[in-house]
């Protein structure tokens, strides 16, 4: 999806206007709305049955649905048809507000400073580099505008780069459902290698060998993302190894790699309870261990730091509170107190750097 779009996107207008003509113009013939028809469904769940009379709607690829969808898409353009113009006033007011040859700040990672950059007139981002110096050639690793050229829908997500800065992992979207494909670039040549992740997350994390990427896969129905898979440069996809899987529906699963970069972790993650695992980045074919088990209403983030991990914690903290354990044991005895709790201050966040803690 471009930029463009996603900042003026088409509901917003929509709600702006009703049918009412301009004072002084005709009176708008409004047609009759579609009606989508009434099939009702039971569902059971947990021992409470209810009744959805449009669940027949959930099948995107019914021809049905399809007909359905277009005729409230063409009421929708007959009820609005007065607006036109007033709708691309506005479009380009919009439009004239965003810069268009706009950058992001770029972020050294390696040997080399990242960032992404729009230039005039185009739709979709270009991903950057420049190697040790921002003075430096600047490398394209992808250009957005030319590979959404002859798609409908197009998005990039997921993002990284090996450890040695050769091998670049991305995801694309034709479908706008964030079920991405993952492809991989060896930026030295600028060679599309052969394998190809489908219908995954775009969240991915690389082991420091530079060879192996783990990636998160979705429920195809719910879309949670529940698995963790381990993926090697040159192997067959189909033979992935499923290296953790969330069986509790009530957890989402999220994984990356933590500044130090000496260790991948895992997260599950439900509303009031957390549980992170954590790989050491250098064994790839090693298993995931537990920093703090799960518990009920026991929230927490990690990151790591020479021979400690760092906790953010709401133990005996509504606010949280940062403590620091040994890599070895990070269970509660082992605590050491960094930040204390402040009944008046929320602690939302904490980096840690070489030599600062933000």
């Amino acid at each position: 999806m471009s930029r463009l779009h996603r900042t003026l996107f088409a509901p917003i207008v929509a709600v702006l206007f009703s049918c009412t003509p301009p004072e002084g113009g005709e009176e708008v013939a409004v047609p009759e709305p579609p009606v989508a028809q009434v099939e009702p469904t039971d569902l059971t769940a947990q021992g409470v049955t209810r009744i959805d009379d449009y669940f027949w709607l959930r099948e995107r690829e019914d021809p049905e649905v399809i007909t359905y969808l277009e005729a409230e898409n063409d009421y929708t353009a007959a009820v609005m048809a007065h607006t036109e113009e007033l709708q691309a006033a506005l479009f380009e007011e919009i439009r004239g507000r965003i810069k268009e040859d706009d950058s992001s700040v770029p972020y050294k990672d390696g040997d080399y400073f990242y960032y992404t950059r729009y230039e005039e007139g185009m739709e979709y981002p270009i991903h950057a580099r420049k190697a040790g110096s921002l003075d430096a050639p600047e490398e394209v690793m992808l250009d957005a505008n030319a590979m959404a050229e002859g798609h409908d829908y197009f998005a990039i997500g997921g993002r990284q780069v090996t450890q040695d800065g050769r091998i670049l992992a991305y995801g694309v979207d034709l479908q706008g459902r964030r079920f991405y494909t993952v492809r991989f670039k060896d930026l030295t040549t600028g060679e599309t290698l052969s394998d190809q992740i489908p219908d995954v997350t775009g969240n991915m994390a690389w082991a420091n060998d530079n060879r192996t990427l783990f990636y998160v896969k979705q429920d195809p129905e719910t879309l949670r993302s529940y698995q963790v898979f381990r993926h090697v440069l040159g192997t067959d996809p189909a033979t992935d190894e499923l290296v953790f899987q969330e069986d509790d529906t009530e957890f989402s699963v999220y994984m990356g790699r933590f500044k130090s970069d000496e260790y991948l972790f895992v997260a599950s993650t439900q509303t009031l309870s957390t549980e992170v695992r954590v790989l050491d980045a250098d064994e790839p074919t090693g298993e995931f261990s537990v920093v703090l088990p799960r518990e009920p209403e026991h929230e927490y983030s990690v990151d790591h730091f020479g021979d400690h991990f760092y906790i953010r914690t709401d133990d005996q903290a509504k606010n949280f509170r940062l403590v620091r354990a040994p890599v070895g044991d990070a269970s509660r005895a082992n605590w050491e107190e960094v930040i204390p709790h402040r009944d008046n201050v929320l602690l939302e966040g904490f980096d840690v750097f070489r030599e600062h803690l933000v």
